[in-house]
């Protein structure tokens, strides 16, 4: 299979979708992104990559940053986060407090922003001083130590992060958190803020079609907990859209209202896509497009 040629089609394949959708209006500095920028990149186990369209440009990662928080409160604690965060789809808006309450402070996943403020939590408690731990992850396994948080992002968030100041206030009434709400947001908008290519971002999630092996070869995961965070990904990595990607892409996928998409094929490949224009449920149109078509035409789903 020519895999470049795979990539430059699928390209002209969405780009009617260009421009349709809209950028996350509610983060001001992500309104401002062109619509109109689509990138689709894919990473081998072994490190081959190969890319196409807008795939170079970096972009906000938002919500991807989730599953590398996940990633490193697993490598570090175990199953002991899941005392704390549950494993369900949510089926609710990502910033719901309403479902936060009925669940009595036991978020529903880590992937909607109340179980990613828990994760977080934890992160900042094993790391302790350490800088950025998801920055530092993502800097290693690209080979790119230009990644960074962008500054007019993070600014942006915190300007306006009242219903996750919320959230994470309701989860410390509750007793689910172990680090002052200020640290905890802080910590959380700069690794949402984190600014990757779709190359950057495939090369740094290898280790998840890798049964958990880094870049280096040493583990990060076990082949279980690299399964687990897969399925997460799969059930609730897509908003309340889960069922929706599943259907049409057939893989584990974890999206950012930035725009960005990493989906995993085990043992195959990481695919991350980006195009600003979003759905209503947060998903970037062209992306969710470019990734059904790239299963179709592979065949590489866990279907």
């Amino acid at each position: 299979m020519d895999l470049q040629n795979l990539l430059d089609d699928i390209v002209g394949t969405v780009r009617p979708l260009l421009g349709q959708g809209a950028p996350a209006d509610y983060i001001p500095s992500l309104a401002a992104v062109d619509a109109k920028q689509f990138g689709i990149s894919m990473a081998t186990a072994n490190g081959d990559v190969f890319s196409s369209g807008d795939a170079d440009v970096p972009f906000s990662i938002q919500s991807i940053s989730k599953v590398y928080a996940l990633a490193l409160v697993l490598a570090g604690d175990g199953d002991r986060i899941w005392k704390r965060v549950f494993r369900e789809p949510s089926g609710n808006p990502f910033n719901s407090l309403v479902q936060l309450e009925h669940e009595d402070g036991i978020p529903r996943n880590p992937f909607i922003n109340a179980g990613a403020l828990v994760v977080t939590d934890r992160l900042l408690s094993i790391a302790g001083s350490s800088p950025s731990p998801v920055r530092e992850l993502l800097r290693q396994e690209c080979g790119n130590n230009s990644v960074d948080t962008d500054p007019e992002v993070a600014a942006s968030e915190a300007a306006n992060s009242h219903r996750n100041a919320s959230l994470a206030h309701f989860l410390a009434s509750y007793g689910n958190l172990e680090n002052p709400v200020e640290s905890v947001l802080e910590a959380y908008i700069s690794q949402c803020a984190l600014e990757m290519s779709c190359t950057d971002l495939a090369l740094a999630s290898r280790f998840l079609a890798n049964n958990g092996l880094l870049g280096n070869g040493t583990p990060l995961l076990s082949p279980s907990q690299t399964k687990r965070i897969n399925a997460v990904m799969l059930t609730c990595g897509t908003y309340d859209a889960a069922g929706e990607f599943a259907y049409r892409v057939g893989l584990p996928g974890k999206s950012g209202v930035g725009g960005g998409i990493v989906a995993v094929v085990p043992n195959k490949c990481t695919i991350c896509v980006w195009s600003p224009g979003l759905g209503r449920s947060g998903n970037s149109l062209a992306g969710v497009a470019a990734l059904d078509e790239f299963t179709t035409r592979t065949g590489w789903s866990i279907f």
